[in-house]
């Protein structure tokens, strides 16, 4: 099914906007763990689809998706601060991608998970807010550690 990359960079701009805003990602949980799914974009050496686990910027939007293969899934929602800090450096180095914003029909933008937590940091910068990191000392310190790790991919 084809899907409009306009309306998928749109639902991408609006879960920045969001979750700046709010400081809450959301994301589906079961007993097992977490949502995923494979990338319909990127592969690894192998050729096989990287894995990408699911972010929504509301619990609504997530709550639509817990249906079908995700029906034992609940929306659960995660500290921005913990989001940028755990997941997306944790997602980073285990190279998995973030699903942003999908849809019923898990359409949705494919992240780098570094590149958008720097986005971010960008965007909370523009608002003039800080988090409370544990493992960095501000916002500041947070977006040049994650640009460090960054060029070290390339």
């Amino acid at each position: 099914m084809f899907q409009n990359s306009i309306v998928t960079k749109n639902r991408y701009k609006k879960f920045i906007q969001e979750i700046t805003e709010n400081e809450i990602v959301w994301t589906l949980k079961s007993k097992e763990g977490y949502v995923t799914s494979s990338s319909n974009n990127f592969e690894d050496n192998d050729g096989e689809p990287l894995d990408l686990l699911c972010f929504w910027s509301d619990k609504k939007l997530a709550s639509v998706c817990a249906k079908k293969n995700w029906q034992e899934y609940k929306p659960t929602e995660i500290k921005l601060s913990i989001f940028l800090e755990n997941w997306c450096v944790g997602m980073s180095l285990d190279n998995e991608l973030a699903g942003i914003n999908f849809d019923w029909n898990l359409f949705g933008q494919e992240s780098d998970p570094v590149e958008l937590a720097i986005e971010i940091s960008e965007a909370l910068q523009k608002l003039n807010k800080d988090l409370d990191f544990k493992k960095f000392d501000g916002i500041e310190d947070f977006k040049m550690q994650a640009k460090n790790i960054l060029e070290e991919e390339e």
